[in-house]
């Protein structure tokens, strides 16, 4: 389970590893961080001019990711 907590930790002290600014839903960008346990999070979320949406919130997973989580791994 991810926390509202979570969230705001890695949206205030997490790095942008991917930015789509071209998305055809609308800029978004996808945001690493750890939660409150140290686990890592990884946040979609899309800059709006009066807020912030959060679109998803998961724990990616080891196979897809590289060791530290900020780069996919290529097939």
């Amino acid at each position: 389970m991810i926390t509202t907590a979570d969230v705001r930790r890695v949206l205030e002290e997490g790095e942008i590893i991917e930015d789509y600014p071209e998305d055809s839903r609308g800029h978004s960008c996808l945001i690493l961080g750890k939660g409150g346990n140290g686990r890592p999070i990884h946040i979609v979320c899309a800059p709006k001019d009066e807020y912030l949406a959060v679109i998803t919130a998961y724990i990616p997973d080891r196979v897809q990711w590289t060791r530290d989580f900020s780069a996919r791994v290529k097939p």
